[in-house]
């Protein structure tokens, strides 16, 4: 499946911090660039990278009947976020805010 989920994460949180948070909760994370991790857990498997700007952004596959999971997940780490989900055409079907 093409990536379903996209999102940022606010407040200057770097995609290290994002790594590491997530390792600790029993994610699989590694480093996929210079500056850039994979997150997987057996219902999401995301990219974490940050722009130039500094803005750190997600996306990757996520199982649509899990993105409430991954909204809260993030909000109980204290980051603000905001998810797009999209079918299979591409079309942005829910969106998470916090």
């Amino acid at each position: 499946m093409a990536n379903n989920v996209c999102g940022i994460l606010a407040q200057g949180i770097d995609p290290t911090q994002v790594a590491s948070r997530l390792s600790s909760l029993g994610w699989r994370t590694r480093s996929s660039s210079w500056y850039s991790y994979e997150a997987e857990t057996a219902w999401c498997r995301i990219e974490v990278d940050q722009t130039d700007d500094g803005t750190t952004l997600v996306n990757g596959v996520i199982d649509p009947q899990r993105i409430d999971d991954l909204a809260t997940l993030l909000a109980r780490l204290g980051w603000q976020h905001s998810l797009e989900l999209s079918d299979e055409n591409n079309n942005i079907v829910e969106e998470r805010h916090h």
